[in-house]
Parts: C-alpha cells; structure tokens; sequence
C-alpha cells in the first residue's frame, strides 16, 4: 500500500501525540541522563582549573603556549596590550585560544603585528580582541576562546573552561578510561 504525505503526517503525529499523553516514556528523557550524578539538570561541562602562568611574567604580543582542556588540545595565551572583550588581568587585556583553526585543525599562528591569529593551510583570519571572531578565509566559526579568572591574590591567570567547540570533536573534554 503507497503511503501519502498526508497519511504519514497524520500518523506521524498521532504516533508524537500519543507517546507525549504517557508522559514522554517513549521518547528520550533528558532527566535520565542526570540520574545517579549529584547534579540533576546539570547542562555545563566540568572543565579543570588550570593555572598557565603569572600576569606579571607576561610581555604584550608574547604568545605562551600550553594546553587544556587536557594534552590533547593546543592554545595559546596573549597579553594585548590594551583592555579587550574577555580579558582578564589587572589591565582586562589577557585572553586565550585554541589553536586548532576550525575550518580543518591546522594550528593557527599569532601575528603580535596585527593582532590576529592566522592559519597557514587555507588562510582563515581571527581577530584576537573581538572573542576570536572569524574575519576571513575558509573557517565558518569564531577559534574556540579559553574562559580565564585572574587571582589578585598571587597574580594567576587560570583556565576555567571553553567557550565554542574544539576542532575535531564532539565535547571539549574527552571520555576518562
């Protein structure tokens, strides 16, 4: 028997009625996935504290290398010089990136000169003072920006978690085995 588009609709949506009167059951119910945890509805991911270096050890347009969420995921840290979107610091002007450029993965380089981040395989441009907003070439999304605290207290700057998604994956923080 030929199934119309209007009999599929109908019986589509008598199938999505019926299944939403016995309380959803048939369908995935996103407060199981919190049983067992201490934080049921939780939505936001628990990325590590990290510190990565001292403000007062930073110079303007040096890049510091390091890595979080975990080993597998390379960003950097830049002093701008001048109070930015998202800075942190005694002066508002520390922020971090991932590297990976999110057209195809390929590491991004900082240019202090223009204050952009750079990828050499296709050319993407990423504007470090503007939340690492894409500005031009092959890449759709803005780089991955590492949120960041500063402590007054002994001058740390520290990872707290990641705004956007990494390259190459699916969550920013991989599975423990």
């Amino acid at each position: 028997m030929k199934l119309s588009r209007r009999r599929f609709l109908a019986y589509t949506g008598t199938t999505a009625a019926g299944s939403a009167a016995l309380g959803g059951s048939l369908l995935l119910n996103p407060a199981h996935a919190a049983e067992g945890s201490q934080q049921p509805g939780k939505v936001m991911l628990d990325y590590p504290e990290t510190t990565i270096s001292k403000a007062g050890e930073l110079n303007v347009g040096q890049p510091v290398s390091f890595t979080y969420p975990d080993t597998s995921s390379p960003c950097t840290l830049i002093k701008i010089g001048r109070k930015t979107q998202g800075g942190v610091g005694p002066d508002g002007d520390i922020v971090a990136y991932s590297i990976l450029c999110t057209h195809m993965g390929c590491p991004v380089s900082y240019s202090a000169q223009e204050r952009t981040f750079k990828c050499p395989c296709h050319f993407s441009v990423f504007d470090s003072e503007l939340n690492g907003q894409m500005v031009t070439g092959q890449a759709t999304e803005n780089l991955p920006r590492i949120l960041l605290s500063y402590k007054d207290s002994d001058d740390s700057i520290e990872a707290t978690g990641v705004e956007g998604l990494i390259y190459g994956r699916q969550s920013n923080l991989l599975p423990v085995a």
